[in-house]
């Protein structure tokens, strides 16, 4: 079988599935397979396809039917210019997560604490962006740490980045000029409206088997204490959260408390200032 008929194969079984741009990911994974980049497939068209690469792709594709998310499937996501491994194990990191590094970005900051770091996507981002910055991540799952140790290593960010096992701020000592968290905030009963691909992503990063709520609650209850006077806490949010999430850290003691917006308007992120 030739390159162009296994494509054609692949974007129809996907497009059959009702796949949202199966063009595309048939592409994207036949890509991968080819070791190419997406924009060169169209100059293999007509290779023959090796036929154990071919069975690959074939499952690859019928994977992404079964909704399998394309990062799974190729094994990273790009997010704020870098490439992050991505697996089963850690929260996908996503565009709307941009608008907290944005946020972070906006002031100075040396030492900056990641509240359930996951795939160490936002504490790695921003040290990578702030030379001479340093960090510590805190999960509570053994896998995630792992998966972030990796991400650390490929960005030769291990130097500055720490990484512990915590729950929350579990085992955290000393004090920082930034705190950011992206918890979980899907309430439990909205759960099952998620899309499907949401439901290879670990269940604990997603939601809080509650109101949505409570990392909030338990984030806000301790920041200012890990914070230097000046210090900013930065929470990426759902977006129907903003004002109680805005009220909770009012209410914890913070100062030019705010919300922000991510690209589609949507309230993303709210942040505020340690008074001292």
């Amino acid at each position: 079988m030739r390159v162009q008929e296994a494509l054609a194969t692949g974007t129809r079984l996907l497009t059959e599935a009702g796949i949202e741009g199966a063009a595309r990911d048939a592409r994207r994974l036949m890509a991968a397979f080819l070791e190419v980049e997406p924009g060169r497939v169209t100059l293999h068209l007509q290779d023959e396809f090796d036929p154990l690469r071919e069975e690959n792709f074939i499952a690859a594709i019928l994977e992404r039917k079964a909704r399998r998310p394309m990062s799974h499937l190729l094994g990273y996501r790009d997010f704020y210019g870098r490439r992050f491994e991505v697996s089963s194990d850690v929260l996908d990191p996503r565009g709307d997560t941009e608008t907290l590094i944005e946020a972070a970005l906006a002031a100075p900051f040396c030492r900056v604490l990641d509240l359930g770091t996951g795939s160490g996507c936002i504490l790695l981002t921003l040290l990578a962006e702030r030379a001479g910055a340093t960090g510590l991540g805190t999960d509570i799952a053994p896998a995630a740490l792992r998966v972030a140790e990796r991400n650390a290593e490929a960005l030769m960010l291990r130097d500055r980045a720490r990484l512990i096992e915590a729950n929350w701020f579990d085992g955290v000592t000393g004090d920082f000029d930034l705190i950011v968290s992206n918890p979980p905030y899907i309430a439990a009963g909205e759960m099952a409206g998620l899309a499907p691909e949401l439901s290879y992503e670990p269940r604990g990063a997603l939601t809080d088997e509650g109101d949505g709520l409570s990392a909030y609650r338990a984030i806000t209850a301790e920041a200012r204490d890990y914070l230097r006077p000046g210090g900013r806490l930065i929470l990426e949010i759902g977006a129907s959260q903003g004002e109680v999430v805005r009220a909770m850290v009012r209410a914890a003691g913070f100062a030019e408390v705010a919300i922000r917006q991510d690209i589609d308007g949507h309230d993303r992120v709210v942040e505020g200032r340690n008074p001292g």
